[in-house]
């Protein structure tokens, strides 16, 4: 979408103090602390990009206020490395470099904002390689302590303490496919058929560079098959949003000529545990 087009959508620029009036009116607020996801374009021309996205929302929070992004391993080696022949897996595993929380990027499909927070002076990284967030402010360093290596979006997780600390998740113009809050919830979540995978990569231990195989729910094809219970072609953590806002969970609103959401973690997960249990567990 070229900047006339982004312009027109928006009204004109959406500056940084417009970001953050449009933010405190949709219930953020000095000392949150708040995981986000934002889908940049659908704010509108915004000068100065995810730089300003982040300001704005440093300005809402303030200095007791912590901000908080999925980030992942934009060149973590792929899954199915391990079923390469045997020449092509003993170059990955001689050289592939080992995550970084400093250095590695972020995964680019989770957009421009995760690389850019991570990058903030201050900010601080989990260590969790294929699982990695980010967060920038006081609880920071909570927040992103001793990211459990196995079931890294369970208990104990980055995702459990933001609950635990009474966190919020924004959806700034991002769709509901993309709260990763939700892997909380199927992680907790007992019903039949949770799927599972287990993967290799490199870490570095004690500044070793060293291979860990590590074991999670299967997020990236989801940790159940949820196409008895969510219509064909729609995503299910879209649909869990949905239904979370039409129970009253969530608060809705603009921010520039985004679509926003906003919620607050533990209820957000408790619904998606029930939603999933009340759902998976039905009688066919």
């Amino acid at each position: 979408m070229d900047v006339r087009e982004l312009l027109r959508r928006s009204g004109g620029p959406v500056t940084r103090d417009r970001i953050a009036d449009d933010l405190a009116a949709l219930g953020l607020g000095p000392g949150d602390t708040v995981m986000f996801h934002t889908r940049l374009s659908a704010i509108g021309y915004v000068p100065g990009g995810s730089e300003t996205v982040i300001d704005a929302l440093l300005d809402v929070v303030g200095p007791t206020g912590t901000l908080m992004v999925t980030c992942g391993w934009n060149d973590a080696p792929p899954y199915d490395f391990t079923t390469w022949s045997g020449s092509w897996q003993d170059a990955v595993r001689a050289h592939h470099p080992a995550y970084d929380p400093e250095l590695s990027e972020a995964d680019h499909s989770n957009g421009r904002l995760p690389e850019a927070l991570r990058r903030r002076p201050g900010a601080v990284r989990s260590r969790h390689p294929d699982a990695s967030l980010a967060a920038l402010g006081p609880s920071a360093a909570a927040l992103m302590a001793d990211h459990p290596w196995d079931d890294p979006h369970g208990p104990g997780s980055p995702l459990a303490r933001l609950v635990a600390l009474g966190g919020r998740v924004l959806l700034l113009g991002a769709p509901g496919e993309t709260m990763t809050l939700l892997h909380l919830a199927e992680s907790l979540a007992q019903a039949p058929g949770k799927r599972f995978v287990t993967y290799e990569q490199p870490v570095r231990v004690d500044g070793v560079r060293v291979w860990r195989t590590f074991h999670d729910i299967d997020s990236t094809d989801g940790a159940f098959d949820y196409s008895p219970v969510v219509p064909e072609g729609q995503d299910p953590f879209a649909v869990i949003v949905r239904a979370m806002l039409d129970a009253g969970i969530g608060r809705t609103g603009t921010v520039g000529a985004a679509d926003s959401r906003l919620f607050d973690a533990g209820p957000a997960v408790d619904f998606g545990v029930r939603w999933i249990e009340e759902r998976l567990n039905a009688p066919a």
